[in-house]
Parts: C-alpha cells; structure tokens; sequence
C-alpha cells in the first residue's frame, strides 16, 4: 500500500511540475509580447497616427529600427523587418515638401500586383514611408528614381540615365527556368533569395520574441488525422527528380498524390475544400519544389503545410535555407535521411507517437507570418540618401544569379543517389541528422 502511494504522490508531482511548466513558459511568452509592442506590420498592430512618425516607429526591444539595410552591410539575415522599421531622419520635411519619388515599372505590372499608376499602392498599405508614386509611362525613363524590370532587363540598356536613378530586376521563378546569357547590370537586386538588396519571399516568419521560439500546446494536432502523407503536385518533369522520390518513399508508406502526376484529384476551383480535406484527414505533406536552388522556398511549404496544420517534408532548398526561414522544429527536409525508406521509417514513428509529432507544433503562437510589404521597402529605401549617394552595382548580374544554381550543381549526384542505390540512399553519416536527438 505505502508502494503505490509513493508512486501516486511521484505521478502527481510530475503532473503539477508539468502544469506548472506550462504556465510559466505562456507567462513568461505574455510578458515578452507586453515589452515587445507589436509593430506596425503585424495583425492587428497599431499603426502610428502621430505626425511625429520618424520618434514614433524608433520603437523599443528587438524591433528598433537598424541601419543594416543593405545585403553588404549585413550578409547573414534577410533585413526583412530593418527595412520595415527604416523611416529617414528628416522624413516629416519630406512629407511637407510634397516631393514624391518615381518608379517606372519598365516591362510589367502583373506580376508584381499593380493595379493602378500612381501613389494607391503605398496609401493603401499603410506604409510608413509613403512619398513615392508608379509609373508606366515611357518618357520618365531619364528622370525616374528608379527604373524597376520584371523577369528579365532589355539588352539594350547599358545603366541608368543618371547618378542617383536606381535600376533594380524582380525575379520570383527558380534559377532553372530564368536564365540570361548576357552579363547585365543593375543596381539592386528584388528575389526569394536572402542576399538580394529587397528579399521578396513566398513566406515571412516573424517571432514575437526571438528569444521564446517554442510553446508546449495544448492540442493535439494528430487528432482525427487518419491519412499519411498528401501531394498536391502539376508538374511531373521537375528537374530534381521530385517525383521518384515520391514514388520511392510510396514503397514503404502511404502517400495520395493529387493532380497530373498521381491517381487522385482536387481540381483548383475547389481549392479551399482541397485544403480543408489535407487539415482534416492529412499528417504529413511533401513540400517539394521544382527545383533544388538556394533559398526558393514557395507556397507549397509555407501555405499548404504549416498554414494548414499539417507537417511538411522539405525538398529544394538546402536544409541550411529552411532553417534561417521557418519556425523553429516545423518541418523534416528530405536531406535529414539517407533513403526513402528511412524518412518513411521515422514517418511511422510520427505517426504511432502522437506525443512525438505534435512537438513540431511547439512554434505556434510564438510569432506569425507577415505581410513583407514590398513596395513600402522599396519606397522606404528609395529615401536612403546613403544608398543613393554611393551607388552599388552587380557588375554581372548574370554571374550572380547563376550563383543560385552553382551551389547545388554539386548536389546533383547526391539527388540522383536519393532514390537510385540499391539501399534507396548512399550519403555519408554527416549528411543525416539524428531526427530525434
């Protein structure tokens, strides 16, 4: 008798301090957010009404604005959230004078979701930096701040037609689909990569606090979930060889793939429902690009896994590049696993450990994916009187872009063994991270 109350009174402690932990860890994550007032660009943050706008976004704790604006001044972050926070020192004579910076979208507007010329697309956002207007027209070519190309940059121009006129070139798609064989030059750069003067990526986490990245839920994400793994795939010739990976990994578990290349669908106009039905019977979610280049992570890992409370399995990007871009412990990359047949063999064990899969849950709540206002960082930058005073150029921006391919050039043997050997997989120790350390 005295044995078993032993243990209950053990089981009981455990419990309280478990409580106890849970509490403390909220408490201390809600005081963070209290001396951390959410700036302007996350939900329901409240926006500066005060005519004194440059004291007002000076700001407090870790989002003070930063002069780190530049990928040469910081090579290591993506200066997302400084560019955000950057309004220049004199910016309430700006204002007063009426002067409005002028950018000529030299090529397109679609893409970079423009509906109208003119200011609409910095009032409506808000932006803390508003003093700039569009143009398409032609003949502001020499007299534009900046004269900003979509996808590719006409071989005829040669350099801006002046000192202080910016050329900048905005590109969204991988490395393996926009490719230019002439060397080119511009002064700035606006893609997914994290070395670009103006980041414009697929998706944006931003914690509350860096220093809380992780929060013991209360939910179990497993719940109800009566499905393995899900692909929502269109393209069955991606040059990574995504889709046999697909089909190795199917040898050893279960995976529904939907569209062109699998026996299910989901048609797009019924998209919303598509992505209900992954939440609700969906554990995990191949999250594969269609193509391995640095840093281009899309929609598919940002969207269609975390937004949906789903697990996603990484393939693209190094694994390097998903963890300077996503929440702390949200997702497996395929590059963790020797083989097919080992990422299926940890799936399983997910998949039986309730416990184990909702740990990569413990990053909700602790910040959330923001809106990364492009053209407000454009405009904002636009008034760096630094930046336009020494001009920085990409000699070869051919060369640059090229880089993004490079670098996993060598990878390719490594694609190929994913899939092909024997064993299913022939990388070394050092490539595999111990899952459950």
């Amino acid at each position: 008798m005295d044995v078993i109350l032993i243990v209950l009174v053990i089981m009981l402690n455990s419990m309280l301090s478990l409580m106890l932990s849970i509490f403390l860890r909220r408490e201390q994550h809600q005081i963070a957010l209290e001396n951390n007032v959410k700036p302007w660009f996350f939900k329901n943050a409240q926006y500066p009404k005060s005519k004194a706008l440059h004291k007002e976004l000076k700001g407090e704790g870790a989002f003070r604005p930063n002069s780190k604006l530049f990928p040469f001044q910081d090579p290591h972050s993506d200066r997302i959230v400084n560019q955000l926070m950057y309004v220049p020192p004199d910016y309430e004579e700006i204002r007063g004078s009426g002067t409005l910076k002028t950018i000529l979208l030299a090529n397109s507007s679609e893409s970079l979701q423009v509906q109208e010329a003119g200011r609409v697309v910095f009032l409506l956002s808000n932006c803390p930096v508003d003093t700039c207007a569009i143009t398409l027209l032609d003949n502001y070519t020499d007299i534009a701040d900046m004269i900003l190309y979509d996808d590719y940059i006409p071989p005829r121009i040669n350099g801006p037609s002046n000192s202080r006129q910016v050329t900048m070139i905005y590109l969204l798609e991988n490395a393996f689909t926009v490719y230019f064989k002439e060397p080119l030059s511009v002064n700035w750069t606006a893609t997914y990569r994290r070395d670009s003067d103006i980041v414009t990526p697929y998706g944006k986490w931003q914690y509350y606090d860096e220093r809380v990245k992780q929060i013991q839920q209360d939910r179990n994400y497993a719940s109800n979930k009566t499905k393995s793994v899900a692909w929502f795939v269109s393209n069955c010739f991606a040059n990574n060889h995504r889709l046999e990976y697909a089909e190795a990994l199917s040898k050893h578990i279960e995976v529904d793939i939907y569209g062109d290349c699998g026996p299910y669908s989901c048609p797009r106009e019924t998209e919303e429902a598509c992505f209900q039905m992954l939440e609700r019977d969906y554990k995990f979610y191949l999250a594969f690009e269609n193509g391995d280049c640095k840093d281009y992570v899309t929609e598919k890992f940002f969207v269609n896994a975390l937004n949906h409370n789903i697990l996603p399995i990484a393939m693209g990007a190094r694994p390097e590049d998903y963890a300077a871009i996503a929440p702390m412990n949200s997702y497996i990359h395929v590059d963790q696993f020797a083989s097919p047949k080992e990422l299926a063999n940890y799936l399983h064990i997910l998949d039986k450990n309730d416990s184990l899969y909702n740990t990569y849950f413990n990053w909700k709540g602790t910040g959330e994916f923001i809106n990364t206002y492009f053209w407000c960082r454009v405009c904002a930058l636009l008034h760096d009187e630094d930046a336009l005073r020494n001009p920085r150029w990409y000699t070869n921006f051919s060369d640059w872009w090229k880089g993004s391919v490079e670098l996993l050039f060598s990878q390719l043997i490594e694609i190929s063994a994913r899939y092909d050997s024997p064993g299913g997989g022939n990388k070394t120790e050092e490539h595999v991270k111990n899952i459950t350390d």
